[in-house]
């Protein structure tokens, strides 16, 4: 067990990639990265933002699965699927809402980000937050994040009429005490590309 804790602070991503080097490295994800580098608006920006698993407190993969295959630790990490119970199935995978797990049809399991485990268990920082130049993906202390980021850490979420809280901190303005995401249509507009009407974006509400 450690006191540290895992923090994301989009603001600070530079698209490096070392992250995603980094993980593959990983002695559980056997060379495979789990982390995907989002960008954010590639028309209009070049900000990109690191995603990895926000282990939530009450995991909505490990509820859907019907194998009984995602686990989670005592310290609120959620694994990978255990690989001898893991039907493919893919519920895990359209439920979270992180958009997180991907089915690896090569290993016949779910993998997914799980803290480099091997490493965070034994008080080591993950892989990523051990590489990362910006201090975008950071472990360390609440104390410590506190003193030296002008933001502060949320892990509670809002999707639609789900509350979702996390082990995973987010680095967001002082107002804001939780995130409320819904999903939107997508309206094209004649200047824009072809949509397919089923399309959605999320919506991201500061709640203040």
């Amino acid at each position: 067990m450690t006191d540290r804790q895992f923090f994301i602070d989009y603001s600070r991503c530079i698209g490096c990639q070392s992250c995603v080097q980094a993980c593959g490295e990983c002695d559980t994800h056997r060379g495979t990265s789990m982390i995907h580098l989002e960008t954010i608006e590639r028309v209009d920006s070049v900000q990109t933002a690191p995603q990895v698993c926000m282990h939530c407190e009450d995991p909505v993969c490990a509820r859907v699965c019907p194998a009984d295959a995602i686990k989670k630790t005592p310290d609120g990490v959620v694994q990978s699927s255990l690989k001898p119970r893991c039907i493919a199935c893919s519920n895990c995978v359209v439920s979270c809402p992180f958009g997180v797990p991907k089915y690896m049809a090569e290993f016949e399991q779910m993998m997914k980000c799980d803290m480099c485990y091997d490493r965070s268990s034994v008080g080591k920082k993950p892989m990523c937050a051990t590489v990362c130049p910006s201090g975008a993906l950071t472990y360390t202390t609440m104390e410590d994040i506190q003193r030296t980021r002008v933001g502060i850490p949320v892990n509670s979420w809002k999707f639609g009429q789900e509350e979702v809280k996390t082990k995973v901190f987010v680095m967001v303005p002082r107002q804001v005490e939780r995130v409320n995401i819904d999903l939107v249509q997508i309206t094209p507009t004649p200047a824009a590309l072809p949509v397919d009407p089923y399309d959605v974006a999320l919506m991201l509400e500061v709640l203040q």
